[in-house]
This record gives C-alpha cells, structure tokens and sequence, in this order.
C-alpha cells in the first residue's frame, strides 16, 4: 500500500482521506490503485503515514501545531493550509480539489467516530451537486447524492436506502421490493431505509424535487 497507481489525469475519481473511522485495507487498497490525486486531511496523516500511503496533497487548517514540513520530510508532497475556520476540512478539501478539475472525488474514512462529523460529511454533498460527482465509502456502505434520474444495475437483495435530506418530493422507483409511486420522504419522518433490488436487474429512481442520498448497503 505504498503507492498508489501511476495514473495522473483526471478521469478516476480523485480520493480524499478524512479523519473518522478506518476502513479495511482491502477497500483502501482499491480506492488507491487508481486514484491519480490522494489528498489527506491533516487530523489523519498520522494514521495515514503509519500506512505508509503515498500522498500526494496535505491540506487542512493545521491547528493542532504540528510541523507538516517536518512529517513529511521524507516524501514530495504538497502542503496546502486552509485556514478557513467557517468551513470543515473536508468542505476545504473537496473544493480544492474542484478548483484544480477534478469532477469525480471519493471520500474515505468520512464516517464513523464523532457522530457529528459523520452527519455533516453526509450533510454537505448537496453544496456541491453541480460541481463534482463524490461518493462516501466505507466498510459497510457506499453514500452519494443522486441526480434527478438514476438507473444503475443491481443484484438481487442488495440492500438499497433512499435517504431524504429534508424533504423529497415526487420520488417515484421501479425494481425494487418496495416502490415509491410519486411520493415524498422527509428526514425524520417517512425514509427509505432498507429496500433491496427485486431481482437481478435495472433499479430505476426518479424525483422532482429535493436532495436524495442513495446508500449501497452491505453487512
């Protein structure tokens, strides 16, 4: 896990590693394969660096004093402080990312350990829903925001929740064990948690209005 591949355009997703809870390796591993941007938030190179991952941005605010240049003494890497205290690390980090052309990011380690940090990582895919396509992984899920239309090819059973960011209007589904009909879901009242794909198949997921989230599941 010393590098990542040596691909260095911007048709894979770039990759950002937050500072939650830890994936496997196997999930890491082929995230990093061919990644041509690993940027890492700088709450994790500690943990990041004990893997001996190759990075290639370093960004955050850096207010717990440490000494970047001196961590990372021993690789080329690219130390950018962003000290806007309004904004997240990870806020941060995407739109840098944006900034330089990168359209697809993938987001690790986003999940888990402060609940807070997790809801807001989540929280904040909508900001960004004409810029970039992101995606949040961990061991047990796969998190983004869906466009309008969506049809994507599933197994049967794969576990598939529809979760509202507020409310969610005209929402209308075909290929999964329970259909929605131009219906409406509202965080915290009515979700789409735990449907599955019907059979082995398209799984068809339209909406008018709102911000929907689709998680891939898996236990």
């Amino acid at each position: 896990m010393s590098s990542h591949h040596v691909v260095r355009d911007k048709q894979e997703p770039a990759l950002i590693i937050a500072n939650g809870a830890s994936c496997s390796n196997e999930l890491l591993g082929q995230l990093l394969e061919w990644s041509p941007v690993v940027l890492v938030l700088d709450g994790a190179v500690d943990r990041v660096l004990e893997l001996g991952i190759k990075i290639d941005i370093l960004a955050g605010d850096f207010d717990r004093n440490r000494n970047p240049e001196a961590i990372l003494a021993y690789q080329q890497v690219e130390i950018v402080a962003l000290p806007d205290q309004n904004k997240t690390d990870l806020e941060k980090g995407i739109e840098l990312l944006i900034e330089r052309g990168h359209q697809s990011i993938n987001v690790i380690w986003a999940t888990g350990l402060r609940a807070d940090h997790t809801l807001n990582n989540i929280a904040l895919l909508p900001r960004y829903r004409d810029l970039a396509d992101i995606v949040i992984l961990d061991d047990y899920s796969r998190i983004f925001l869906l466009k309008r239309s969506y049809t994507k090819w599933y197994t049967k059973g794969t576990p598939l929740s529809l979760m509202p960011l507020g409310k969610v209007e005209g929402i209308e589904t075909s290929g999964l064990k329970y259909n929605l009909k131009q219906e409406s879901l509202e965080l915290g009242y009515r979700t789409g948690s735990s449907n599955e794909a019907l059979e082995d198949g398209q799984v068809h997921i339209k909406h008018q209005q709102g911000d929907l989230l689709l998680m891939e599941c898996w236990d």
